[in-house]
């Protein structure tokens, strides 16, 4: 079935569905549980999922046309893992994308409390998401040494813990589409649009014949003087 997209402003890839279990929770929190419109149309079509919201944007087939769904609901209730893996991503979205030293969201990258040539470990209770340059200032230094500390205590959360159910509908489209442009939901679906784009005729390199320019006729033409 080929789906096509009838919206001019809006563009399909734009458009994940925000997964929630059949509790109405988010499927994950780390991270967030987004589809692809691709997915939560075939979601849809096998009664997997209810629609509890769409996106203006509507794609037509031959046969039938659709709305996207921005938010669907599982029909089956799925036991969530406690644990969530331990990512640069998640990291992140247990800090909510903001710098723990200055709050900053531009330039983030994630630093060891403890420095790691101090004997700091790379696990949850060690790493805080830093921008840049907090990342720069405090580089091997202990916090006390350049008087940083982290905002809030790093801690391994669970999967209801730093984002709890009661966050509005509003703070969760936005870390929606924060997971969304930070490659999350965009590299798995530039690895599907690669697999179902027909592959085009290579192009030859056959090199286009030289331009040749007009003979010259000598009229109203100078002879440049010789070099001295």
């Amino acid at each position: 079935m080929t789906a096509h997209v009838m919206h001019p402003m809006a563009s399909p890839d734009g458009c994940p569905a925000l997964v929630l279990n059949a509790d109405f929770r988010p499927l994950s929190y780390y991270p967030l549980s987004l589809w692809s419109w691709q997915d939560a149309i075939k979601a849809v079509f096998m009664d997997r999922v209810n629609i509890v919201s769409e996106y203006d944007t509507v794609v037509r087939s031959p046969s039938f046309d659709m709305r996207l769904p921005s938010v669907v609901s599982l029909k089956t209730y799925i036991k969530p893992s406690r644990t969530p893996a331990f990512t640069r991503f998640n990291v992140f979205l247990r800090d909510r994308f903001a710098c723990q030293y200055c709050g900053a969201r531009d330039e983030l990258t994630f630093d060891h409390v403890i420095p790691r040539s101090k004997g700091g470990l790379t696990t949850w209770e060690n790493v805080v998401a830093a921008c840049s340059p907090c990342n720069l200032r405090k580089g091997d230094k202990m916090p006390a040494a350049v008087d940083m500390f982290p905002m809030q205590k790093a801690y391994a959360p669970t999967q209801r813990q730093a984002l709890p159910a009661e966050l509005s509908p509003r703070e969760l489209a936005r870390l929606s589409l924060l997971g969304f442009r930070t490659g999350a939901v965009r590299r798995p679906l530039r690895r599907a649009r690669a697999r179902a784009r027909p592959s085009e005729p290579r192009r030859t390199g056959r090199a286009r014949p030289a331009r040749s320019s007009p003979p010259a006729t000598g009229r109203g033409t100078a002879t440049p003087p010789p070099c001295s």
